[in-house]
């Protein structure tokens, strides 16, 4: 094994659905990631991650609850666009955690390039509504997707710690390129629900 991988749960754990990449982290202390792999819980710590990931990694795996339009529970593996890093006007807010923002950020305060950055993307169930400050407490599909997940990341790992450059695919690859964001290349996708 060749490569370093950073394996960065984000999201807030008093928001629903939100909280799946602590959650995921938090398995993941139950099954451990092969040597050479980095596994954090970030939170909503934009700052944090955006310095770690200028720490010297191959790879950067974000575990995140996104909006996609599927099925609540399916995984996403996306390779979203990278910032250029111009320098030019204020840095970039890297305020909560907001996956594009950090990037942002993280590409304006480092002299080298961004590592190469993946997203274990699950759909969530329950997303709170903009007047809530606190919706403690998972849907029990995202909760069931975890497991899904911890399988998905022992799978994708040690590909990557081995080949960073390869592109894994997750087990069960169901998701249309046509439903993809602008500036997202999907790579696989699973349902968790069909598994």
């Amino acid at each position: 094994m060749s490569g370093r991988v950073l394996v960065a749960g984000v999201g807030n754990i008093f928001l629903a659905d939100d909280a799946f990449g602590p959650e995921v982290i938090r398995a993941l202390d139950e099954r451990p990631l092969p040597s050479g792999a980095t596994v954090r819980d970030f939170g909503i710590r934009g700052l944090d991650l955006a310095y770690t990931l200028l720490d010297g990694y191959d790879t950067a795996v974000l575990v995140d609850a996104a909006v996609r339009g599927h099925t609540p529970g399916t995984l996403s593996l996306i390779e979203p666009d990278l910032p250029d890093g111009t320098r030019g006007g204020p840095p970039p807010e890297a305020h909560g955690m907001d996956p594009a923002k950090v990037l942002a950020l993280a590409a304006h305060l480092g002299d080298e390039p961004l590592p190469r950055v993946l997203v274990l993307a699950c759909e969530p169930a329950r997303v709170p509504r903009g007047d809530e400050d606190i919706t403690p407490g998972m849907s029990a599909t995202v909760l069931a997707a975890v497991r899904h997940a911890v399988e998905a990341l022992h799978h994708l790992v040690p590909v990557l710690l081995a080949d960073p450059a390869a592109t894994p695919a997750l087990r069960r690859p169901d998701e249309s390129p046509a439903l993809s964001p602008a500036g997202v290349r999907p790579t696989a996708a699973g349902g968790a629900e069909d598994r």
